[in-house]
């Protein structure tokens, strides 16, 4: 077994090799793929009619830009150099991508939520992302330059120190670490907590019976998903024995007691659903189940799982299913994991994973953020990714090569502002292509 202080000498050789002040340059390279090339690969196995509304939502800002270009990010990210200190990576580590959701027991806690990109790779990968995103949101925001910096320099100092932090636990204090709602008001004064509040409140109340209010109606046939195209059209095809070897497969990814639960429910609707922005164009499917009545719903979200963008720069995942991947990945990182999370294959060997629709999920308006305010939720982001990497990574070595001084973090923080000026630049790239033609984007979708 490697000691706390073999762990500690892992830290400081990765000082050596990969200096902290290192971090922040960032030059693109004269091989540096073009972003919309990237775009275009990844939109090759994705429904043709929906690949439109992607480049709509990317084409929205500078910060949609960022939230849709993982893969654009994830090439950029490889040409740097690499501490070689590995964790689980959420992989798409941006703001937006933090939120609030109820764990098991019916508690709101704080965390990474999104976990499609998941796959071992360098620490530094995910803080270069959060903080770009910070820099990128801020500017948006219209903040100064100097703002920009000084929030992303306020998340990196924060992930740091969580990280020196946790390195001093044990093991099981490690695991058992989580970020409740409660603190988050804590961190605040005057109308941010009064707007925070707001938000944890209609979190609570985003859940399946709410859903359900929502987004079914009753008829003459019975109970049914109300469509809205094309973001949202029902399923007509699925028969009852494809229904029967869809559950079948997700079933055996449950353990037992989960298995119980889930066959107090029978189907009722399916319908494609159209979600967030780089996801779009992949097959997102939900699912309406009914308990015990019909005041008992539950949404079941079923979403492909392909390659993560990040592995043709890593070693491949050891999982041959994506959607075990991407469900592993999540159970590995966050403090409390969906009860429902499981993986299948579907049809055309196909790879999903499966999820609850709503769980009292919610996340951050970060575009009308204030400085002040976006600074504390870039500080709470920091704390919770050092959180998740502190659980799958070697923290004692992150922690020694972050060390007790801000070059670490004033690194990274140059790198986020230089970041956003070429996430500028492709996003620039983006609606010239639009306007001349060479990509179809459906605005407003």
């Amino acid at each position: 077994m490697t000691t706390a202080s073999e762990r500690a000498e892992r830290g400081r050789v990765a000082r050596k090799r990969v200096p902290r002040s290192s971090h922040g340059r960032w030059i693109p390279s004269s091989q540096r793929p073009d972003p919309l090339a990237v775009l275009e690969r990844e939109s090759v196995d994705r429904l043709t009619e929906l690949v439109p509304i992607r480049y709509g939502r990317m084409a929205v800002s500078p910060f949609s830009f960022l939230r849709g270009a993982a893969g654009v990010m994830a090439a950029d990210l490889a040409a740097t150099r690499s501490t070689g200190l590995t964790v689980q990576l959420c992989g798409d580590a941006h703001l937006l991508n933090f939120g609030v959701y109820a764990s098991p027991e019916r508690t709101l806690l704080f965390d990474v939520n999104d976990f499609d990109e998941t796959l071992p790779g360098p620490f530094e990968w995910d803080v270069k992302r959060l903080a770009a995103s910070i820099a990128v949101a801020a500017l948006q925001n219209g903040s100064t330059k100097a703002k920009a910096h000084r929030a992303a320099l306020v998340a990196t100092e924060s992930y740091r120190t969580a990280m020196r932090r946790l390195a001093g636990l044990g093991e099981l204090q490690v695991w058992y670490e989580r970020i409740a709602v409660e603190d988050l008001a804590s961190l605040l004064r005057g109308t941010d907590r009064a707007r925070v509040k707001d938000r944890i409140a209609r979190a609570r109340r985003r859940t399946s019976l709410q859903a359900f209010g929502k987004l079914t109606e009753k008829d003459g046939t019975g109970r049914h998903i109300v469509e809205d195209p094309p973001l949202l059209e029902r399923v007509t095809d699925l028969d009852r024995v494809g229904i029967g070897k869809i559950f079948s497969d997700y079933r055996s990814s449950l353990s037992e007691e989960r298995r119980v639960l889930l066959d107090r429910f029978h189907f009722v609707d399916a319908a494609r659903k159209v979600v967030g922005v780089g996801s779009v164009g992949t097959r997102c499917f939900i699912l309406l189940l009914e308990g015990r009545d019909d005041a008992d719903p539950l949404f079941l979200q079923i979403k492909e799982a392909g390659p993560s963008v990040l592995e043709q720069y890593l070693a491949p995942s050891h999982f041959t299913h994506q959607g075990r991947r991407v469900v592993s990945g999540q159970r590995l990182t966050q403090a409390a994991s969906d009860i429902f999370l499981g993986w299948m294959t579907g049809p055309e060997q196909r790879q999903f994973y499966w999820r609850q629709l709503r769980d009292m999920k919610g996340s951050a308006e970060v575009e009308t953020m204030s400085p002040g305010l976006l600074r504390d939720y870039a500080r709470l982001c920091g704390r919770a990714l050092a959180r998740a990497h502190a659980r799958t990574g070697d923290r004692i070595a992150i922690a020694v090569y972050l060390g007790s001084s801000d070059v670490f973090d004033k690194a990274i923080a140059d790198f986020a502002l230089r970041y956003a000026a070429q996430n500028a630049d492709d996003y620039a790239a983006l609606s010239a292509g639009i306007a001349a033609g060479v990509l179809t984007a459906a605005p407003g979708v």
